[in-house]
C-alpha cells in the first residue's frame, strides 16, 4: 500500500471507514468487524477512521479493541461535534469549547489510547464562532491529546477562517462519482492552503458498487432508504441505470463497478485518500486491489461524462452541511 499526504500526515492511500461496523448500514458481527481492521492494517490499509457518534459511541469502543497493542501500527482518526446521547437519540451539533475538551476525553477512553492522530469536528457549529472551536481544538494539541486537526462538511469561507487559527490538516467530506460539488469551491481552497481531502462514501454508500439491484436488496435494519434520497424508490432506478455505466467500463478493465469508483477517486489526486467502509474482510481487500487499478485520461473523461448527476440530494435533511 503507497502513502499519501494529508498536509504533513502520511497516511495508507486507502483508508477504512468503520461507521458501518456498528450503525446504519444493517447489524454487524463484532468477530468480524475486528477482523476486517486487523486484516487491513495487514495489508498496509491503516488510516483508520470513526468518530464518537458512530453507535453512538460503540464504534470507538469497538475500533479500540482491533488495535489494542498495535496503536503504532495505525493512523487513527475519529471525531467530535454531533452529539448524541446513550439511548441513540440526537442532541443536536455542538461546537462549544468546553464540549470539544470533554469529547475528546471521552473518546481517548474509549479507544484505550492516549492521543488522536487526526482529530475532525464532525460537523460545523454554526451558533459558535469557528475560530472558537479551534482553538479549543489547537489546545488539545498543545497538551498532546491530539497530532492533526480536521474539519468535515465545512465550505470553503469557514475552511479559511479555521486554517488562520491553527492549521487544519484535513477535510473529509463526501466524494465520488456520484457527489462532486467539492469541485467547484472546496477542494481548490484546500489545495490552495496545502490541506488534504478525506473522501468519505466514496462508493456512494455502496451503490456504485452495483450490489442493490432494487430497494429490497439492502440489508434488514439498513437506514439508507430513508436516511439518503438517492435510495429512495423515486430515484432508485435513475441512479441504478448510472451505476449500469460503470459497469459498462468496470467489465472491460476486468475489475467490479466498486474498483472502478475508487480508482477514479484515487486518481483525482496524490492529496484525496478515500477511506470506503466495510464491515467484511471479503470487501475490504476487494477495495484494497483498487489501488492497482489504473485509468487512463479518457477513462476518467468517459466516467466524468457518462455517470452522473445522480436523482436525489446526498442527505434528507442538508442543513447540517456547512455551505
Amino acid at each position: 500500500m503507497q502513502t499519501r499526504q494529508l498536509g504533513s500526515l502520511s497516511v495508507s492511500a486507502l483508508g477504512l471507514g468503520c461507521m458501518g461496523m456498528s450503525e446504519f448500514y444493517g447489524t454487524g458481527a463484532e468477530g468480524e468487524s475486528i477482523a476486517t481492521i486487523r486484516r487491513a492494517i495487514e495489508l498496509g490499509c491503516t488510516f483508520l477512521d470513526t468518530a464518537d457518534m458512530y453507535g453512538p459511541f460503540t464504534n470507538e469502543l469497538l475500533v479500540g479493541k482491533a488495535i489494542a497493542g498495535r496503536r503504532e501500527d495505525v493512523v487513527l482518526a475519529t471525531k467530535f461535534g454531533n452529539e448524541r446521547r446513550e439511548d441513540g437519540s440526537w442532541v443536536g451539533i455542538n461546537g462549544r469549547p468546553e464540549y470539544v475538551v470533554s469529547a475528546c476525553d471521552a473518546s481517548l477512553a474509549r479507544l484505550g489510547v492516549d492521543h488522536i492522530d487526526l482529530y475532525y469536528q464532525h460537523r460545523v457549529d454554526t451558533t459558535v464562532p469557528i475560530e472558537d472551536t479551534v482553538g479549543a481544538m489547537a489546545s488539545l494539541v498543545e497538551t498532546g491529546k491530539v497530532r492533526y486537526l480536521g474539519l468535515s462538511e465545512a465550505s470553503a469561507q469557514t475552511i479559511r477562517r479555521a486554517h488562520a487559527v491553527h492549521p487544519v490538516t484535513a477535510l473529509q467530506t463526501e466524494y465520488s462519482l456520484f457527489t462532486r460539488d467539492v469541485e467547484a469551491e472546496v477542494l481548490p481552497t484546500v489545495r490552495e492552503l496545502g490541506i488534504g481531502f478525506v473522501a468519505y462514501s466514496p462508493l456512494g454508500r455502496g451503490f456504485l458498487t452495483g450490489a442493490y439491484k432494487r430497494q429490497s436488496d439492502l440489508p434488514d435494519g439498513d437506514s439508507r432508504a430513508g436516511r439518503f434520497p438517492r435510495f429512495a424508490e423515486e430515484n432508485f432506478d435513475r441512479n441504478l441505470a448510472l451505476v449500469a455505466t460503470v459497469e459498462q467500463l468496470a467489465s472491460s478493465k476486468g475489475c467490479t463497478p466498486g474498483q472502478l469508483a475508487l480508482a477514479w477517486v484515487l486518481s483525482r489526486g496524490d492529496d484525496v485518500v478515500p477511506i470506503p467502509g466495510t464491515k467484511r474482510r471479503t470487501y475490504l481487500e476487494e477495495n484494497i486491489a483498487a489501488a492497482g487499478i489504473e485509468l487512463s485520461d479518457q477513462d476518467v473523461a468517459w466516467l466524468e461524462e457518462h455517470v452522473g448527476p445522480p436523482a436525489g440530494d446526498r442527505y434528507a435533511d442538508m442543513g447540517s452541511v456547512n455551505r
